[in-house]
């Protein structure tokens, strides 16, 4: 993979946790500038979001720690917990929160 192709990805996935977010109603505020995407929360704690274009990861950082997310078979993996990105943040994100989260 490029660069290109990397950021092209990375696009996907932060587009799609957007419309998550957009979609749960939840008061979770988000701002991407470069290559970092904030999630703020009602209590004013956040979540950093990063691309790592160097080693084309994603980073996360959150009250739980610092994850990094590895491309394999078309899916972001974490490599600490081995769950998908979608699924961690979703995770990260109620814990951030200390509340449930409607995905649906």
């Amino acid at each position: 993979m490029n660069d290109t192709e990397f950021h092209q990805l990375v696009d996907i996935q932060f587009t799609k946790l957007e419309q998550l977010i957009d979609d749960s109603g939840a008061d979770i505020d988000y701002d991407t500038s470069g290559n970092v995407m904030t999630l703020e929360f009602e209590n004013r704690s956040q979540i950093i979001i990063n691309r790592q274009e160097p080693l084309h990861e994603i980073w996360l950082a959150s009250k739980s720690g610092g994850f990094h997310f590895k491309l394999n078979d078309q899916q972001w993996i974490c490599t600490k917990t081995g769950k998908e990105f979608i699924q961690l943040i979703k995770e990260e994100c109620e814990k951030q929160a200390d509340e449930e989260i409607d995905w649906n």
